[in-house]
């Protein structure tokens, strides 16, 4: 059985592996606060989600990995699928290449929005499609 705080595995190209953990970290009188830290190509990047006005994450009365804003979206930050995400809006915005940390709700939003999207269509004459 894995431990929960060792690195997995995320391949994001045939060539290219993402190595990825989610800690929850808090000290007293700070608020909870999930830590998803992406390692590509060597660079450490860190997306902080702390507890705060309208947002959550799990401790307490959510689940482990959980992040929920105030629009209701929930996010599993233990799901490949999120981490991914995750990973492709960070690249966009450049941050896996500089690394460092940064706060993870600036980029919840878009990643909500991109996995609640519907999948792209499959035509009917593909092999997925039949």
């Amino acid at each position: 059985m894995r431990k929960k705080s060792s690195l997995r595995r995320l391949t994001v190209a045939p060539d290219t592996v993402c190595l990825w953990s989610l800690r929850h970290r808090h000290t007293d009188g700070e608020a909870c606060r999930d830590v998803l830290t992406l390692i590509l190509d060597g660079v450490r990047t860190r997306l902080v989600f702390v507890t705060g006005e309208g947002r959550a994450v799990g401790g307490g009365y959510l689940p482990s990995g959980l992040a929920v804003d105030e629009e209701g979206r929930y996010l599993n930050l233990h799901e490949p699928g999120v981490v991914r995400a995750f990973v492709d809006e960070a690249a966009r915005r450049g941050l896996l290449a500089e690394g460092g940390a940064y706060d993870g709700w600036e980029l919840f939003e878009a990643v909500a929005v991109s996995r609640a999207a519907p999948p792209p269509a499959v035509p009917p004459d593909s092999p997925a499609g039949r």
